[in-house]
């Protein structure tokens, strides 16, 4: 039995709090709302993020981080990506020995371009990180608090700490795969979003499943390309955090970000769509930042670029499916080498 304190009192930190109480693990929830700490420790319910789920009674919430931490050797962090850092800064002050930092949250910082993974690092004294490990693939709380099979990726540079981590989640309805591909992971959670924002427009629109289709697919291609340009193993996007979490934000109505891009596609304006999903929509804040990185690393990534004019600019939806249409013709498969830290890969579609 571990103990384990869950950073993030939301619907993906309740989900996965109780995969880990259901392993039999001492499980700890902190968060900043009174009244959610309160209804997890007398009701062991959290209604505004999970509605009509009966959490474990072993999970305890925490108003103080300082408790919460107390005798533990591992956190999963699980709170909006813009968050992060000032989480990390508030735990660095009251831990006094390492941690393992699992985090399963998913986005770039805007303006740095960091990975989470990254900012962590930056806030955290190497003397206090002992691991890093990122928890990511295609699953949504609502369907694991329902405890249906679901399969996810442990990924950490280091292949023990990825291995501990799925040793930690693994059970009848909870299936954990192993990576060292930190970037990869971390890249295709994050970016993932973007594309479902587009997937949302889509329908919004009215279009069907050809666009959705085209979409998703030459969405995977910018998600690889880009991911390549930063270290990252193609093959990564063919598995459970590439293509796997692809697939599943953009086609179900669980997803934050394919609701908003609904909504935007079917006409209201971005500050309308926040208000009403009450809840963050990281593709948003995560468009910004690779647009931007893009840019910057000059990799040609123009269904990011559309969804980014859309969602940041107002760019009417369908003129920027006009404009994506109306490209100049292009070979699908254009053949290349793709240096991945100074070893070449097998030559993928760019």
């Amino acid at each position: 039995m571990n103990k384990i304190t869950v950073l993030g009192s939301g619907s993906w930190g309740s989900a996965l709090a109780m995969v880990l109480a259901d392993n039999g693990h001492e499980v700890r929830i902190w968060g900043k709302n009174p009244q959610t700490i309160q209804e997890i420790n007398e009701n062991h319910s959290n209604n505004k993020y999970l509605p009509d789920i009966a959490l474990p009674r072993s999970i305890k919430g925490y108003l103080s981080l300082k408790q919460a931490l107390e005798d533990v050797e591992t956190i999963l962090l699980v709170v909006p990506t813009k968050s992060i850092r000032e989480v990390i800064q508030q735990v660095q002050k009251v831990v006094s020995k390492p941690l393992t930092i699992i985090h399963a949250s998913k986005g770039i910082e805007p303006g740095t371009f960091k990975r989470i993974s990254e900012m962590i690092r930056e806030e955290m004294p190497p003397a206090l990180l002992k691991e890093m490990v990122v928890l990511s693939g295609p699953s949504h709380a609502e369907e694991v608090a329902l405890r249906h099979p679901t399969t996810v990726v442990s990924a950490s540079e280091n292949l023990e700490a990825a291995e501990f981590v799925q040793q930690l989640f693994m059970n009848s309805y909870f299936r954990v795969y192993t990576n060292t591909d930190l970037i990869g992971v971390e890249l295709g959670g994050a970016l993932k979003n973007i594309i479902a924002l587009g997937a949302g427009i889509s329908d919004g629109l009215g279009y069907g499943d050809n666009a959705k289709a085209a979409l998703v697919t030459r969405g995977l291609a910018e998600i690889t390309r880009l991911g390549c340009v930063m270290g990252a193993n193609p093959l990564t996007f063919l598995g459970l955090a590439g293509v796997g979490d692809l697939i599943v934000t953009c086609t179900s109505v669980h997803s934050r970000n394919w609701r908003a891009g609904n909504l935007l596609g079917k006409g209201h304006k971005l500050h309308e769509v926040l208000d009403k999903m009450g809840m963050v929509v990281e593709g948003v804040r995560t468009a910004e930042a690779t647009y931007e990185l893009a840019k910057k690393l000059q990799v040609d990534m123009p269904l990011t670029n559309a969804i980014y004019e859309v969602v940041h600019n107002g760019k009417n939806p369908n003129d920027a499916v006009e404009d994506l249409m109306n490209r100049t013709g292009k070979d699908e498969v254009p053949i290349k080498n793709v240096k991945i830290s100074g070893k070449t890969a097998e030559p993928i579609y760019m």
